[in-house]
């Protein structure tokens, strides 16, 4: 793949994204390194966020200090050096310590797309402190504190994950295709939609480990209308109580990525590589919700996952499928059906 963004820049991109960074190269050029750099940029939040030392209040601090020197509405960036050293990943270490040359990176680009990039980083950030708001600092074996309603849920999911369906949306919007203004709302839709499906994949397949560090997702009103609380959760034998509940987020995960499928159909035929960038991702999320479907979520010995070989399959069939007439929406069928 030609350089992204700049050699050292591609490096953490890189080893900081391993799933991600193979998909980069399905996406046309024109946007490849501007989805990259956002990455990167919402990667540096989510890694301060993740970080399991010190009191929230430093890490709300720091985060809102980092996005202000990316906004530009400061210039001296928080002392990420302590943080840098905690980091279990050496990868989000090396990351953190080159926070600047990542910020300086916007530069490369117009400012149409700076503005886009920063307005999803704006968003991403404000979700990850409302996060840290509610539930703290992650730390291991503390009480669980679950959501309180289905509004902050879906709040969440597009502060962290639909807001990047609309700035993938204006990107491919500004740099490779054009629609009417209804068919553009609606692309709108769908995109932010496409997002929110990711997140709730992530949610539903992670529950395990989030309650080990005190978080639960799912609304508590909902488990108590199922005779359940957090804790509850903890004990892989509660799942056939929880089985119902579960299912119909997975309903509502499904009906996200149907949305998901509509957005790829509206891209026009002719941009393979914005199709191609579009359907793995989609592609692996009805795999993995086939597969949550199957598991015991509870059990945390029980790794729901897509393996490698399923992922370099998606890869082959993805190629087919955009060389041969009708491939993709007869690919995107057959991978939900089975």
């Amino acid at each position: 793949m030609s350089v992204l963004i700049g050699e050292e820049i591609d490096k953490l991109l890189e080893t900081t994204s391993r799933s991600f960074y193979p998909t980069l190269k399905y996406l046309p050029k024109k946007i490849r390194g501007q989805i990259g750099l956002l990455y990167l940029l919402a990667r540096v939040a989510d890694t301060i966020a993740d970080s399991k030392v010190g009191e929230t209040e430093e890490l709300i601090e720091a985060l809102t200090q980092y996005n202000d020197v990316a906004q530009g509405r400061k210039q001296d960036l928080p002392d990420l050096k302590e943080l840098a050293k905690i980091q279990s990943n050496p990868d989000e270490g090396e990351l953190l310590r080159n926070v600047q040359k990542v910020v300086d990176a916007l530069s490369v680009y117009d400012k149409g797309d700076q503005v886009r990039m920063l307005e999803c980083l704006d968003i991403i950030v404000s979700g990850q402190i409302l996060d840290l708001q509610r539930f703290g600092i992650a730390r291991e074996g503390g009480n669980i504190s679950s959501l309180q309603s289905e509004e902050e849920l879906d709040d969440y999911t597009f502060r962290v994950a639909g807001c990047v369906g609309v700035f993938w949306t204006k990107m491919s919007l500004a740099h490779m295709m054009k629609l009417s203004k209804e068919k553009e709302e609606l692309f709108f839709e769908n995109g932010i939609r496409f997002g929110k499906a990711l997140q709730m994949i992530n949610i539903l397949r992670d529950i395990p480990e989030d309650l080990r560090f005190g978080r639960c997702y799912i609304p508590g009103h909902r488990l108590e209308e199922h005779g359940l609380t957090p804790n509850d959760l903890l004990d892989s034998s509660n799942i056939a109580k929880f089985r119902p509940l579960y299912d119909t987020y997975l309903d509502l995960t499904s009906e996200h990525l149907d949305a998901a499928v509509e957005y790829i159909r509206m891209i026009p035929d002719r941009q393979l590589r914005l199709k191609a960038a579009s359907m793995l991702p989609v592609l692996i999320g009805q795999r993995t919700v086939t597969l949550l479907r199957e598991g015991n979520i509870l059990d945390s010995e029980e790794k729901i996952k897509i393996t490698r070989d399923e992922m370099k399959g998606y890869f082959k069939k993805l190629l087919r499928a955009l060389i041969i007439p009708g491939g993709v929406q007869r690919l995107l069928a057959k991978n939900k059906n089975g």
